[in-house]
């Protein structure tokens, strides 16, 4: 006989579980806690199997009715209720555990482990931070609409050059989804020319030979920290990235071989770099190494050995020697000896783009030069590092920038 609510009202726990029967599979399984549970019970393919249908009240007869009838009609069409029911939470489970933030990270200790420099990754952190509004959304539901109103929102605040990056990291955060199967898409190909161009800019850098010896001079009268003062010393001789510099470590300095030999995870275009070192880089590293060495960092921190120099501690020191943002940065003491070697024309291009280490666009043609350059990279160290020497011992002496009015 078909259950009635009044019925269903009145019933009453006892110390096992029992069950009321409605009609065509559908009874009402009542707990010795007093909760009241609506199931739908059937077979498929001989099995006999139930379905669970909500708690009573929350789910009153009618409803719980309509369910089982639901399901009924899945039966009929060939479908099994409960294996559909199981198919769908673990679409739901999917989406939920494979959201935008979460594939970012993802992806991000994949790049960890493929050993990418701790800046790359720390980067990669901030521009996922700044991608808040849709870290929490399933990847596979976004759409450019979605990443669009993202962007804005930075452009909003005058961050183009963060709004552009963000749009590149979000990219290659989607083509891994898609590489790993919890995507179908990129949505930002397609927003292309949709954001505000970030006006270029480039790194303050002194190119008249008389100022260069200024700044050497000034650099050579620093009167902070010694790690510092070298660190700016051997900056303009080695022309490596800033990046680069504060986090060299002793062991990759072969000082009997002259050369400095960089990992590929430490450099941008994540190949090996080798520097030649000229007689001046080499007195320089003889003066630090009783005070740094002979392991761990070459320059590291004032507080600690265990983490290199800051980004912004030469940058600072050149602040306090009375230098502007504008005149010159550690990026730009590489812009400087580019300039200058190209400007001499006592060096090939390619040697100079080699110690810059900067990418060939042939990559055949960027293997066979390194190479290749060697021995002229070595004479080139040695004549730039000289030239150094020479621009300084010519320059006017002046008094400290400081002090000037």
């Amino acid at each position: 006989m078909a259950l009635k609510e009044l019925q269903i009202r009145s019933l009453r726990p006892t110390d096992k579980i029992y069950q009321c029967t409605d009609d065509r599979g559908l009874y009402l399984e009542v707990h010795p806690n007093g909760s009241k549970l609506w199931r739908y019970k059937y077979r498929h393919m001989g099995k006999q199997k139930r379905l669970a249908l909500g708690r009573y009240p929350d789910i009153g007869l009618a409803e719980a009715r309509r369910r089982r009838d639901d399901a009924r009609r899945k039966l009929e069409a060939g479908s099994d209720p409960l294996a559909e029911r199981k198919h769908d939470k673990l679409i739901a489970a999917f989406k939920a555990a494979n959201s935008f933030g979460d594939v970012a990270k993802e992806y991000i200790d994949k790049m960890v482990a493929e050993g990418r420099a701790d800046t790359t990754t720390t980067k990669a952190n901030w521009l996922l931070e700044q991608l808040a509004p849709i870290a929490s959304r399933p990847v596979a539901d976004l759409k450019p609409i979605d990443l669009l109103a993202a962007l804005k929102r930075l452009e909003a605040k005058g961050k183009h050059e963060t709004a552009r990056r963000c749009r590149s990291f979000a990219s290659r955060v989607f083509r891994y989804a898609v590489a790993t199967g919890r995507g179908e898409t990129d949505p930002t190909s397609i927003l292309r020319g949709a954001l505000i161009a970030p006006k270029v800019t480039h790194h303050a850098a002194i190119l008249e030979p008389e100022q260069v010896g200024e700044l050497l001079r000034a650099i050579d009268g620093y009167s902070g920290h010694t790690v510092t003062r070298i660190a700016m010393q051997i900056a303009p001789h080695v022309m490596a990235r800033p990046g680069e510099l504060r986090m060299a470590q002793w062991p990759e300095f072969d000082l009997d071989g002259a050369v400095w030999k960089i990992p590929a995870e430490r450099m941008k275009m994540r190949r090996p770099h080798a520097i030649p070192l000229s007689r001046q880089v080499l007195a320089y590293l003889e003066e630090l190494h009783p005070l740094t060495g002979p392991e761990g960092f070459v320059f590291p921190a004032f507080h600690t050995s265990l983490r290199p120099m800051s980004e912004n501690t030469i940058n600072q020191a050149f602040r306090r020697m009375g230098y502007s943002v504008g005149e010159v940065t550690p990026h730009g003491l590489r812009t400087t000896a580019s300039t200058l070697l190209n400007e001499s024309g006592q060096w090939s291009p390619d040697a100079i783009e080699r110690s810059l280490a900067h990418a060939d666009a042939n990559t055949i043609r960027g293997i066979y030069n390194r190479g290749r350059y060697w021995e002229e990279r070595v004479a080139m160290h040695q004549w730039w590092s000289d030239h150094l020497d020479a621009m300084r011992d010519t320059a006017v002496q002046e008094e400290p920038r400081r002090a000037r009015a």
